[in-house]
């Protein structure tokens, strides 16, 4: 769904995901059209409703929306209020033609799980730097859409797979610093982004993204330690820009690089400050 409203919309660099979109209309209603995309909608506040191949349908807060490519939809405020709402537009090849048919007859979830993730995944796109964690949610949101489509909606068991598990470990601390995706360490280990990250996080207690963020913290301190002005830290331990750095940083340790630089212990001294 498009128009016009308060809109913010850019392309993010993740791989399946077309278009980003979040909006806030009070009185504008969309015609009959369609998308080249999968449209994945939430919405925040009040209610759209819309028709679907013929058929009336309603998207609130509760439910997650999965508008099908090519088929042809509307869209208007059921309130004076209007609506918000967040939309991701995924490429076709996501979810495959031959879901096409289901997501026509059962468009909207109920399902709090995949609404949180899809939260999850949108407060990541929205934060340079953090792409890592936008395919892992991703990945997971596309499986679960996946099962819903096809009537398959039980929580995936825990992996337990130490050997895939070390793998992806060693090809992590080989490239923490330049950074890998999502999609090129499956295909490196020839196995599914999500069989990676559960095998990962059930070895190691940790998510592979929070693991890349912790070396590059951890170098990062190195590299203030060292006398590294903190301006040029960020770029050298992998970081997006001095804002990314500083929010994984201090969200770590509690404190920011700055103030881990300014400690005289960092400049060896001994004894307590």
């Amino acid at each position: 769904m498009c128009g016009r409203g308060r809109v913010r919309v850019w392309s993010p660099s993740v791989g399946g995901i077309a278009e980003v979109l979040h909006a806030h209309f009070t009185d504008h209603a969309y015609p009959m059209h369609t998308h080249d995309s999968w449209t994945l909608l939430t919405v925040d506040d009040g209610i759209v409703r819309y028709d679907l191949d013929r058929h009336e349908h309603g998207a609130f807060r509760q439910v997650v929306t999965l508008l099908p490519p090519n088929v042809a939809h509307n869209g208007s405020p059921v309130t004076p209020q209007g609506f918000r709402k967040r939309v991701l537009y995924l490429d076709r090849t996501r979810l495959g033609a031959r879901l096409v048919g289901r997501a026509v007859d059962r468009p909207t979830f109920d399902d709090a799980a995949l609404r949180r993730r899809i939260d999850l995944l949108h407060a990541r796109l929205t934060e340079p730097g953090d792409e890592f964690a936008a395919e892992v949610h991703l990945a997971f949101v596309v499986e679960r859409l996946r099962a819903h489509l096809s009537r398959r909606t039980a929580d995936a068991a825990t992996v337990r797979d130490p050997q895939i598990a070390r793998r992806l470990r060693e090809l992590l601390d080989e490239r923490f610093v330049e950074g890998v995706t999502l999609a090129e360490a499956a295909n490196l280990l020839h196995a599914h982004p999500t069989y990676l990250v559960r095998a990962y996080s059930a070895a190691f207690g940790i998510g592979p993204h929070q693991y890349v963020i912790s070396r590059r913290v951890d170098l990062a301190r190195r590299l203030l330690r060292e006398g590294v002005p903190a301006r040029d830290v960020a770029a050298t331990a992998g970081f997006h820009d001095q804002s990314h750095l500083n929010r994984h940083f201090k969200r770590i340790l509690g404190f920011n690089p700055g103030q881990y630089a300014r400690d005289g212990r960092l400049r060896g001294a001994s004894g307590p400050p």
